[in-house]
């Protein structure tokens, strides 16, 4: 029981902790929502950005990677040193790290200043993300009151890339470009100063800091990724593409050498010895991958095909969110009752079903038709997915590795949406091309010879035949996509063997 006396001997600050929870998970769950709705915030604005600051298209791609990238590069860093410095202290620096580094994107002049801005944002998210979702572990006991906090964690994750595009609409369309990255100053500060008042502060694990593996990993991952980025666009047999996964290959390689060696490695190796533990970490990474390639493709149709404008593509994605946030809270509510592995199983088939059905897309596609049943259908499976494999991943986890566990989780969203997009985008420019070569000889077979000279000067085809190429892009983009999600529906089903135990979960006898 807390008495008078007891309150009279607990620091003021402990004292506001203890009695609102509530405060704390707000804190918590909003720092994570400005984290990941950046990823897609920026998505709407960037032709405003592109005219603004003269980019070109092939750059113009870097606003989204620059972040992404050092995002889930320096997850696994920033875990680490959460457990090391104490993860209240560590998660205050991170978020006033993303909003400094907000307030400068807000405020660039240049291609080259706003792009070191997003990485610094990554930097910021990196530190900030891990530590955020491992303070749940801190704050909240183990069991439904966990869970729950888990819940409400998992549907701000799941919901916020949605949320990122209704937002990013609004404030091009009514404000400026710049207010996608203004916005987050106020917000961080806020976060900054509530946070030591009422979250408290996990137990300092002493360390080293692995920087040789936080550096190999992200380098690798960045030369990966900018392979199939090259790939899509000068084919697999470009010398620099070439170089890129070569590289890519000497610096993941060096990464795992490194990890084997140190005696306190950014990512270590036994957590993977853990069956369950593993499952959730190749299943987020592959519902990750069809998750980016439905933002992003699905953003691309409704503006392209459909002709959205920003906001009303914003709008669009609003039912996802509901999803997320509906499903989430139910398994959340739910654990207890019927365990990890339902939810795991029922979650990936829906978002296998939710790819297939987006891989029927076409020219006479309509968003309530063919575009609003797929993603209700995505966004229930992720929901149903966030809560049991965020309790999976930091099942039977030491405490000083707590951080370290919560890190791979979201290094392995990241680097699958990172990868999986690219991959897609790659499918995307080799269908394209393949397709356009044939508009372009359907289109000259019956175009009078002002039209033909009109596409010879200009490169590009009338509104139908490109139309066309698009959308067949997308649709093969997509058919990849469903491999990854079959991939997630396999390791639910034959990987992951969990039982309920307390209401988290437990590895199979």
């Amino acid at each position: 029981m807390v008495t008078s006396r007891t309150l009279a001997q607990t620091p003021p600050a402990q004292a506001r902790r203890g009695q609102h929870p509530g405060i704390a998970l707000t804190v918590i769950a909003a720092t994570q929502l400005m984290v990941v709705l950046d990823i897609t915030i920026v998505n709407i604005a960037l032709p405003h950005i592109q005219q603004a600051l003269k980019f070109n298209t092939t750059d113009l791609s870097w606003v989204i990677n620059a972040y992404t990238l050092t995002f889930g590069g320096l997850l696994l860093l920033g875990g680490r040193a959460g457990d090391i410095l104490g993860r209240r202290r560590v998660f205050v620096v991170g978020v006033l790290v993303f909003s400094l580094a907000s307030l400068l994107g807000g405020v660039a002049q240049s291609s080259a200043w706003l792009l070191a801005a997003r990485a610094l944002q990554g930097l910021g998210g990196a530190i900030a993300s891990p530590t955020a979702l491992a303070l749940i572990a801190t704050n909240f006991k183990e069991g439904p009151e966990r869970n729950r906090a888990f819940g409400v964690f998992s549907a701000v994750a799941g919901a916020g890339g949605a949320i990122g595009l209704l937002l990013g609409g609004m404030l091009t369309s009514w404000l400026s470009w710049r207010w996608v990255f203004f916005v987050n100053v106020p917000i961080g500060i806020a976060i900054a100063l509530l946070a030591p008042l009422y979250i408290n502060e996990s137990e300092r694990h002493p360390g080293r800091f692995d920087l040789t593996g936080a550096f190999t990993a992200t380098a690798g991952m960045v030369s990966l990724v900018y392979g199939f980025i090259r790939a899509s666009e000068h084919g697999w047999t470009d010398s620099v593409t070439l170089l890129a996964f070569s590289l890519a290959a000497v610096l993941l390689a060096a990464f795992l050498a490194n990890e084997r060696r140190v005696a306190q490695p950014i990512t270590p190796l036994h957590l993977f010895r853990d069956r369950n533990r593993s499952g959730a970490y190749a299943l987020m990474l592959c519902v990750a991958a069809a998750m980016f390639s439905i933002f992003f493709f699905i953003t691309l149709f409704v503006q392209e095909i459909l002709g959205f404008s920003p906001l009303r593509a914003g709008f669009a994605f609003l039912p996802i969110s509901v999803a997320i946030i509906a499903s989430a809270q139910f398994a959340a509510r739910n654990q207890l009752r019927w365990g990890a592995k339902p939810f795991l199983v029922a979650g990936s088939l829906l978002v296998a079903g939710g790819v297939f059905w987006a891989t029927r897309i076409d020219l006479g596609t309509s968003y309530v038709g063919g575009i609003l049943g797929p993603t209700l259908l995505f966004g229930f499976g992720m929901g149903s997915i966030f809560v049991p494999v965020m309790l999976t991943a930091v099942s039977h986890v030491a405490p000083h590795e707590t951080g370290a566990a919560t890190g791979m989780l979201n290094t392995t969203q990241q680097v699958g949406g990172s990868l999986g997009l690219s991959i897609l985008v790659t499918v995307y420019g080799t269908a394209s091309r393949d397709e356009a070569r044939r508009q372009v000889g359907a289109f000259l077979r019956q175009a009078t010879p002002q039209q033909a000279a009109d596409f010879r000067a200009s490169g590009r085809l009338p509104a139908p035949y490109s139309s066309q190429v698009l959308v067949h892009g997308i649709a093969d983009a997509f058919q990849l996509g469903l491999v990854f999600a079959a991939l997630a529906v396999v390791i639910a089903v034959f990987v992951i063997k969990v039982r309920k135990v307390a209401g988290v979960p437990e590895q199979a006898d």
